[in-house]
């Protein structure tokens, strides 16, 4: 009896320190844009479903609360021109049918920008340069999406390019622990584009095939750190032509319409083949999303929603505007 006793409370305590069964990630991305949706999308819901009639007055607090919200000029007329157009030729029957024009339009904008960062085996080491300013989430992105390839069983490696913050170099070095993964790194105040060549020496000889460049965070004002970025790119390429193969620019969602300017500035200065959106779960400005793909249409590689090593995901057009109005993961209201 006693044995018997023992085994249950043993049973117990085993099922008490189980993990917790893991969320799915359209689960935590619903979770992440918590206060975008309370900011954003239920402001839009409650306008369009408490009307009863569908008029003019409708599609003008639809277009306030769009631009209140980070949407952007360019996006919001884009919104407003469809659902105009289609109550004019009497398309939308009730105001769910708004609704649901209104999150079809919006997917529409984003996914053009839904493309997958895919490792090409014809540039070995494939090489992605990372950008943004200083608290833009630059060297822990780096780090989670590292995880996320070694995950496909890519070799990775990273250099250690912020070499202004001693910090930097030592975050990305912990990253490479965690990860198993090597990182080239010298001491702070190191030639940057020295780091990333040495880096880049070294992929070659380890048939890596990635290799995660960081840099020190700059202003898209500083010019002379633009110059920089640009001197970093004329060293790889003299190693590597075609390198870098991606030049990823950090964006910091919760500063709204400066990730804007930001991202236009960067694209302007060095070129920007893609772009990684952080601190979703942080902000109510996730507006800001529509606005960067309609203007500069250029590939969201990435979304990031919390703070654990999973919470940077392929961007998925659907699944974001799904999550933001809270319907299912396939765009239908449960």
């Amino acid at each position: 009896m006693l044995n018997l006793l023992k085994r249950k409370k043993q049973a117990t305590e085993e099922l008490n320190d189980a993990p917790a069964p893991q969320v799915g990630f359209f689960a935590r991305l619903k979770t992440g844009l918590a206060k975008t949706r309370a900011n954003f999308a239920t402001g839009i819901t409650n306008i369009i479903l408490g009307k009863k009639t569908l008029d003019h007055d409708l599609i003008e607090n639809i277009e306030t609360q769009l631009l209140t919200a980070d949407v952007g000029i360019e996006a919001t007329q884009q919104l407003i021109e469809v659902l105009t157009q289609k109550l004019a030729r009497k398309e939308l029957a009730d105001p769910a049918a708004v609704l649901q024009a209104l999150q079809n339009e919006m997917r529409a904008i984003l996914k053009p920008c839904e493309i997958p960062l895919t490792i090409s085996t014809n540039s070995m080491p494939f090489v992605i340069l990372v950008v943004g300013i200083n608290g833009s989430g630059k060297t822990t992105t780096i780090g989670k999406i590292a995880h996320y390839f070694k995950a496909q069983n890519k070799k990775v490696l990273l250099a250690a390019g912020d070499t202004f913050r001693a910090a930097a170099i030592e975050q990305l070095q912990i990253w490479g622990e965690r990860n198993q993964i090597p990182v080239i790194a010298q001491q702070p105040g190191a030639d940057t584009a020295a780091v990333i060549y040495d880096a880049l020496e070294s992929a070659k000889t380890r048939n890596i095939d990635m290799l995660l460049a960081d840099t020190a965070g700059r202003l898209h004002t500083q010019a002379h750190l633009m110059e920089e970025l640009k001197k970093v790119k004329r060293v790889m390429a003299k190693l590597e032509p075609t390198a870098p193969h991606e030049t990823l620019l950090i964006l910091d969602a919760s500063i709204g319409q400066n990730a804007l300017t930001q991202a236009l500035q960067f694209h302007q200065s060095i070129g920007i083949s893609g772009i990684a959106l952080t601190k979703l779960d942080g902000t109510a400005k996730g507006g800001i999303i529509f606005a960067i793909a309609k203007q500069l249409k250029v590939p969201i590689r990435f979304m990031g929603i919390g703070e654990e090593m999973d919470d940077l995901r392929p961007f998925i057009a659907n699944d974001f505007v799904s999550a933001l109005f809270e319907t299912s993961a396939n765009g239908e209201t449960p």
